[in-house]
């Protein structure tokens, strides 16, 4: 379980018991108080690895949390999601005294089987989100948060009967669906950030479809532009959704559409030139894309400009 200040905890039981935790009153899903939880302190960072899920909402005065290659302060409220088997990293100021507060809600996939959110789990992106895009509540986003997490926390230390799993994944879905009405807030809200992250990433396409080496390196991907953003692709995408009503592939074909339509209209070039100078292999392709978003080959195009 634990290598050198890393640990991997394969169960809910396994991180209770090191943690100094009661055992979980249901072996598939728990909710934990951070006050209460005292992990043994052998260094100034400890990396751990769940192969469950985890949300947690945590404030960790003096510390700072690094999931995946980015670090943030926990100081204030932040909610955020892992997949099973996502590492993070708890780094600690030694001289000072760390104790945590919030909550973690850890439930296994098994506790999904049969139900609906098995399947509709993979559509809640946050998952893959790295901590820079954790949501910040607010105070009363928070308290709805809270309320939900202790129905959970109620329900798993009672008696476990026919009906504790439809009434723990009904709370689950309700806290999804809320977090991503809270992200659309977000996204909305922070607008200093949010168009900042626009204006890079006009530039960036701008000066991606500007290479002239275009034909050889190909079209640009989704994960080429979050990386270039240093965001994630499922966090891109539910951004641009809620402020430009497109997804990340949706706004890509948009431009490269509308240079197309700049190269068809301004110079010389036959179409199948023009195809691959945006990044086409396939001439059918480019004809294909073109005419899905304007309804006109682009042969036809050209010619309502003669």
């Amino acid at each position: 379980m634990e290598v050198s200040n890393r640990y991997r905890f394969k169960t809910i039981s396994e991180y209770h018991k090191l943690a100094g935790l009661p055992k979980p009153g249901h072996p598939l899903v728990s909710v934990v108080n951070m006050e209460d939880v005292r992990m043994p302190v052998t260094g100034r960072s400890k990396t751990m690895i769940f192969d469950f899920y985890s949300i947690a909402l945590k404030r960790v005065p003096d510390a700072k949390i690094k999931y995946g290659q980015q670090i943030s302060d926990f100081d204030d409220g932040v909610l955020f999601f892992m997949a099973p088997g996502q590492v993070f990293t708890v780094e600690i100021n030694e001289d000072k005294e760390h104790r945590p507060t919030g909550w973690m809600i850890l439930f296994h996939a098994e506790l999904l089987w049969h139900t609906p959110l098995a399947r509709t789990i993979k559509n809640y992106d946050f998952f893959d989100y790295s901590l820079f895009e954790a949501l910040h509540v607010s105070e009363n986003e928070e308290t709805v948060l809270n309320s939900i997490a202790q129905l959970i926390k109620t329900e798993t230390n009672s008696n476990i009967d026919r009906f504790t799993q439809n009434v723990v994944i009904a709370q689950l879905e309700l806290l999804l669906n809320y977090a991503q009405r809270f992200y659309g807030r977000q996204f909305i809200t922070r607008k200093a950030i949010n168009h900042q992250l626009l204006d890079r990433l006009e530039d960036i396409v701008r000066d991606y479809f500007e290479q002239d080496d275009l034909g050889e390196r190909g079209l640009p991907t989704v994960a080429y532009i979050a990386e270039k953003l240093n965001v994630s692709p499922g966090y891109l995408s539910g951004l641009l959704k809620t402020l430009i009503g497109l997804n990340t592939q949706q706004y890509l074909h948009q431009k490269l559409i509308d240079l197309a339509k700049e190269k068809l209209s301004t110079t010389n070039l036959s179409v199948s030139e023009i195809a691959y100078a945006l990044g086409f292999e396939h001439l059918q392709s480019f004809t294909k894309l073109f005419k899905s978003k304007t309804n006109l080959t682009p042969s036809a195009f050209r010619q309502s400009f003669n």
